[in-house]
């Protein structure tokens, strides 16, 4: 099987040497991928975007199977591309994308099915967000409705943050035109837990769990940045849990979805909040979330690839699903700065430490090729996942791993998995 993976981020590293390591696979392209990708993936560069070169790529390279990672290709459009063309893609259509492109979208869907979330209301006017504001408690949740790179969130303590927040989003148009429309939430308190579930469009598999730390600095403190560290799996998520979220979210998800002409296949990713009145959906991703991809997917039993072809060919029911009894923790090796102002263009060293090492492994998210060396490409750098029997010794082997690459504005927080302590 000849497999192209449309990205060209550390999520797209772990599915790529994930795919790597299938029988079944004899020759793998990825677009635009990265330094690391490149390791086990000819390179293209190609946009994520640009449907038309990517089609014409993956016909001249008679690919048999393609799976589209990141949500911007998703919202637009560029699995239908293939999918209209004939080839077997693995990720959701447009009209099921707007799931995560569109949280007006998602929230209406939850509401009109009965699926638990928090309360809220939906506006596209400053003026009446600002007059329902003033009437709200605090703290709230203002969310940019489209697509701004995990960042479009804001949690206000007070009626003058949310006023900022407004301007921010709707009028200063922080996040572009994902600001159009601005959603008010309720702000809940709980354990977060990231649940990342294959789909095939009637039945749906969750994987196991996960959670994302969200915030630049340490103690959560700073700006919401793409992730900056995850571990896996969360000790909070218990089967009685599990079972709720099956019964109540994924499954009536997935048939809500159906039932609206927008049939899911790919992967969902849900956010919850186990609230003190049971768990409730944050928020819906259309693909896997990067970083939770860098600690589930090595978890990982099964074929990534039998996997993802059920569930394009709506046959997952047939699919054991299985992962490791163990743990993984992944750390965010960042530029300075991030997510505000970085540099980039710094050679990294250390990298061939990871190279035949059993449980540890190095994503690399923004790095690329300069004169032959591998040098930083962005702000989140390169993920350093390691696993162990326990959640603990996953922690303790990825940060002695962060230590064995260095480049110049090295950053990364010190206190990912701190929670397991509290569990």
């Amino acid at each position: 099987m000849v497999v192209l993976i449309v990205g060209g981020g550390g999520r797209e590293h772990a599915i790529t040497w994930a795919v790597a390591k299938s029988p079944r696979v004899e020759k793998i392209y990825a677009a635009p991928g990265n330094a690391g990708i490149a390791e086990y993936a000819e390179c293209a560069d190609i946009s994520v975007m640009d449907g038309e070169k990517l089609l014409a790529f993956a016909k001249e390279k008679e690919v048999d199977f393609v799976i589209v990672a990141p949500d911007d290709p998703l919202a637009a459009g560029i699995a239908d591309v293939f999918l209209d063309a004939g080839i077997k893609t693995f990720g959701p259509r447009k009209n099921a994308a707007i799931i995560e492109a569109s949280k007006a979208f998602s929230k209406d869907l939850m509401k009109k099915y009965n699926i638990p979330s928090a309360a809220y209301e939906t506006f596209d006017d400053a003026d009446k967000a600002i007059e329902y504001l003033e009437t709200a408690s605090m703290p709230i949740v203002l969310k940019a409705d489209g697509l701004a790179l995990g960042k479009g969130v804001l949690i206000c303590n007070t009626l003058e943050e949310a006023k900022a927040g407004v301007k921010e989003i709707m009028q200063d148009k922080k996040f572009g035109s994902a600001g159009n429309i601005m959603v008010v939430e309720e702000f809940m308190t709980g354990r977060e837990v990231s649940v990342l579930c294959y789909s095939d469009g009637k039945t749906i598999k969750p994987m196991t769990s996960a959670q994302d730390h969200k915030r630049a600095g340490d103690n959560d403190t700073g700006l919401n940045t793409g992730g900056m560290g995850t571990f896996s799996p969360s000790p909070f998520y218990t089967d009685e849990v599990a079972d709720f979220c099956m019964k109540n979210i994924y499954q009536p998800t997935i048939d809500a979805m159906k039932a609206e002409g927008r049939e899911f296949k790919g992967v969902l990713f849900c956010g919850l909040m186990l609230t003190p009145n049971g768990p409730k959906v944050l928020e819906y991703n259309a693909r896997f979330g990067d970083p939770e991809a860098q600690v589930v997917i090595p978890r990982m039993k099964n074929d990534i690839i039998d996997v993802m072809e059920a569930c394009a060919d709506g046959t997952l029911d047939q699919i054991d699903l299985q992962f490791e009894d163990n743990a993984a923790v992944c750390v965010m090796l960042a530029s300075d700065g991030y997510p505000v102002a970085y540099e980039k263009g710094f050679p990294m060293e250390g990298l061939e430490n990871f190279k035949d090492k059993d449980g540890y492994f190095a994503f690399h998210s923004g790095t690329k090729f300069k004169d032959g060396k591998v040098v930083t490409n962005g702000g989140r750098v390169i993920g350093i996942t390691a696993l162990g029997p326990d959640l603990r010794t996953a922690r303790a082997n990825a940060y002695k791993a962060t230590e064995w690459v260095s480049f110049e504005n090295k950053y990364m927080r010190h206190d990912i998995g701190k929670a397991i302590d509290e569990a």
